[in-house]
């Protein structure tokens, strides 16, 4: 019986198989696994400036909390940003800000959260709709995570995190007892499990504590990459990934992919599988590069000017990404 970790796998292998709009150039895994700048796949380190490190059991609060939150993409062209930073980096600086100056919401004050409360935090106009809209998600979200914590882990993250006994499978098995973490969709029919933020939070962990205490975790090369809307980006403008010439135009566009659709699910599956492959063609040349380290790699090259302006990405509305 397979576990979760190796499910998401084999769904996203299964759709790339079988993908009509998003298709993988199999001849290109070779040559774009030798021109990728391995030197930069060293140990990640979060910003300081936007996340709340070095608090023990609070900094690990802190990162289940952000991750809790960590999707909007689809908003976050409407979303007020902090000068200089993204989508992600001022939800998680506003974040950090609030703990802070709050301390760490007991699990009971998150399900009393709401979107006015949210707006406050993240410093958004209560005139812009689809942001006021994202706020609601990320008050729902939070209710349910101190909701979770509450009936299964004494209101404690600290628990949560015993739960999962040094495994971040477990973690993430853990994690999608909540509806916004539980990220699977349809295609024919067949649930393909994504999983992403679920996965993301070890990742997230283990990087803010060194993979020790809190944040150890015995099986981080097992996860797979974080599938989302910015390595697919990366990876099509890179010539890995191809899309159907009508997808491309609405893209382009800036049209909104809709989420749960066989477009969007090839896109995030296609990506996935193509980051095993280049993944297995490194370790079979002699280069243990697991997945979440390609996807920290791409993610980062994706912050770079030309990918962010030579096309759009895919904007889905999700609470996945």
């Amino acid at each position: 019986m397979t576990d979760l970790l190796d499910q998401v796998r084999e769904g996203c292998k299964a759709v790339a198989e079988q993908a009509v709009f998003v298709h993988i150039d199999f001849e290109q895994i070779t040559r774009y696994s030798v021109s990728l700048p391995l030197e930069r796949v060293a140990q990640p380190q979060h910003d300081a400036c936007c996340h709340y490190l070095n608090h023990g059991d609070d900094t690990a609060a802190f990162f289940i909390t952000l991750d809790s939150i960590n999707f909007g993409s689809g908003y976050f062209p409407y979303l007020r940003k902090r000068p200089g930073m993204s989508g992600y980096f001022t939800v998680a600086g506003c974040l950090n800000d609030y703990f802070i100056a709050q301390g760490v919401p007991s699990a009971l004050c998150l399900t009393h959260l709401t979107d006015k409360d949210c707006q406050r935090i993240f410093n958004q106009d209560s005139a812009n709709e689809p942001v006021m809209e994202l706020m609601q998600l990320f008050a729902t979200a939070l209710n349910d995570l101190g909701t979770y914590l509450l009936q299964h882990f004494q209101g404690s993250f600290r628990v949560l995190l015993e739960a999962a006994a040094g495994s971040a499978a477990r973690l993430a098995q853990l994690l999608t007892s909540m509806k916004y973490f539980n990220d699977v969709e349809l295609y024919d029919g067949v649930p393909i499990p994504f999983l992403k933020r679920a996965q993301l939070t070890a990742a997230d962990l283990a990087i803010a504590f060194g993979n020790t205490g809190l944040g150890k975790f015995d099986d981080l090369p097992r996860l797979t990459m974080f599938a989302d809307n910015l390595v697919p980006h990366v990876l099509r403008l890179d010539g890995v990934l191809h899309y159907d010439e009508s997808l491309a135009r609405r893209i382009d566009a800036e049209q909104l992919i809709e989420s749960g659709s066989p477009e969007e699910v090839e896109i995030r599956a296609c990506a996935l599988h193509a980051v095993e492959l280049i993944s297995t063609n490194l370790r079979n040349a002699g280069h243990p590069i697991a997945p979440m380290q390609l996807d920290y790699l791409l993610w980062n090259r994706g912050q770079d000017r030309v990918y962010k302006q030579a096309k759009p990405r895919h904007r889905t509305r999700t609470v996945f990404y």
